[in-house]
């Protein structure tokens, strides 16, 4: 087996992230929870991955707390896998990757599946990466730097604005 790089002690929170999250079959897995799959039969149909695949990826967001487990709803013998507040979180990354990939990889006429919202049926629209005052920032308005844990001023809330 072939051992992957840790990187839980990273300083680039896209690589802790990828760490506990990155391949396909989790971030699959996450997107189906988030749309009510709970058992592990469900996830396998939905994904068609072979059983010590899925197994195995559950357990990593099992004890990475982005999964937890819990007796079966109906009563049955079986185990559910719910999405703790951790895994819910997951949901803005993937609308994020979802709209990325309609906008990338599908021909305008090619059909897809995609987000709406519940009330009204209407497409989701696009996430924007936002300043601190809530300018919408282009992705060369935008540098990485090595910073200190931040926390707002006491009269601020949590975004930095004043109150």
């Amino acid at each position: 087996m072939v051992r992957k790089t840790d990187f839980s002690g990273a300083s680039c929170p896209i690589a802790r992230s990828l760490g506990e999250i990155g391949d396909w079959w989790s971030l699959l897995i996450v997107r189906d929870a988030l749309s009510g799959m709970t058992r592990f039969s469900e996830f396998q149909r939905s994904l068609g991955c072979a059983r010590n695949i899925l197994s195995a990826r559950l357990a990593k967001l099992v004890e990475h707390g982005v999964l937890t487990t819990a007796p079966a709803s109906d009563g049955s013998a079986y185990t559910e896998y719910r999405l703790t507040q951790k895994g819910k979180a997951l949901r803005v990354a993937l609308v994020a990757l979802r709209q990325w990939g309609e906008d990338n990889l599908f021909d305008p006429e090619e059909e897809r599946l995609g987000l709406v919202d519940r009330r009204d049926g209407l497409p989701v629209a696009h996430l924007d990466m936002r300043a601190h005052d809530g300018r919408i920032l282009a992705p060369d308005d935008v540098e990485v730097r090595s910073i200190s844990p931040w926390s707002p001023p006491a009269d601020s809330d949590r975004s930095g604005k004043r109150l």
